[in-house]
């Protein structure tokens, strides 16, 4: 039986905000996406910072389809984006058991398994794609897991993050040596982490890599932690079913060239299996992320 990790102690500002997130934790999940879906709406009408990046994204990454088609997915985009805000509320604001009771289906269920009982190490690269929180649950009653985690502008909610996901004994380390480090030796014992793929990589710190066609900066970590450790590499994300009826939890196996020495040719297959996540639930991805900062010259606006 998974023992869930010591809490750290929260501000009273994060204390809060913790009990507001146990409240809406109670709310029947249809009901979360349904707020989640009205907050985004409002996004939308409201023309702000989130849809100008979401306009923004689609109109380098669908060139060929209409303006029509492309605000109707941005649209789309922001209305998902809401229900990800709302959902993580109500999933860090409610017991683990009761969260992944919402798991209707494992699809690729046998490559995780494979990938487990090989023993060299195992890293899941999970987008910025559909309820990623609750992969951290599925994965952490599978499996000991390791999280990389950036820690939050806020210094205040860094307790908050640590508290949320400690529900279930995961090891959450920083993006920075220390924490690095002990990715490496987890890899080295066989172990589980699991990495955002798509992060903005900070300054040094990545390669630009195609992404849906378009020169991305990307991470150089995960191929590194690949190819240093031989490791098996897996793409995974947890897909919002529609009006509320759960979640499909998929594993998709990595691209070639994913731990190539080339770090352009790892990145570039980094990439593209983060696509291959993205086409199976193209809404759900959060395109209002930023992922290509310095996209002027494409009748876009640097401040934006």
């Amino acid at each position: 039986m998974a023992v869930a990790m010591p809490s750290p102690a929260l501000s009273w500002p994060a204390a809060l905000l913790y009990r507001s997130l146990r409240l809406v934790g109670r709310c029947p999940l249809r009901l979360v996406h349904v707020l989640g879906a009205a907050f985004g709406w409002l996004s939308w009408l409201r023309g702000g910072r989130s849809r100008r990046v979401a306009e923004r994204n689609l109109q380098l990454v669908l060139t060929q389809e209409s303006t029509e088609s492309r605000q109707r997915l941005a649209r789309a985009s922001l209305v998902e984006t809401g229900k990800a805000l709302a959902e993580v509320a109500a999933i860090w604001g409610n017991r683990p058991e009761d969260a992944l009771a919402l798991v209707r289906d494992v699809r690729g269920r046998e490559l995780f398994d494979a990938a487990l009982a090989a023993g060299r190490g195992l890293i899941v690269a999970a987008p910025h794609l559909g309820c990623w929180e609750l992969l951290n649950y599925w994965l952490a009653m599978q499996t000991p897991l390791a999280i990389l985690y950036r820690a939050p502008r806020h210094a205040v909610l860094e307790p908050l993050l640590l508290r949320a996901r400690g529900a279930l004994p995961v090891e959450q380390v920083r993006a920075e040596g220390a924490g690095v480090r002990t990715l490496y030796k987890r890899l080295a014992a066989g172990g589980v982490v699991g990495i955002l793929p798509d992060q903005q990589p900070r300054r040094g710190e990545g390669v630009q890599a195609p992404f849906f066609g378009v020169p991305a900066p990307t991470m150089v970590l995960l191929p590194r932690l690949a190819e240093r450790t031989g490791a098996c590499v897996l793409l995974s994300f947890v897909e919002r079913l529609p009006r509320g009826a759960g979640y499909r939890v998929h594993f998709l196996p990595a691209p070639a060239g994913i731990a190539d020495p080339d770090i352009s040719v790892a990145c570039t297959a980094l990439n593209r299996g983060v696509e291959d996540c993205v086409r199976l639930a193209f809404t759900q991805y959060q395109w209002t992320y930023k992922r290509w900062p310095n996209s002027v010259g494409r009748g876009l606006r640097a401040e934006d």
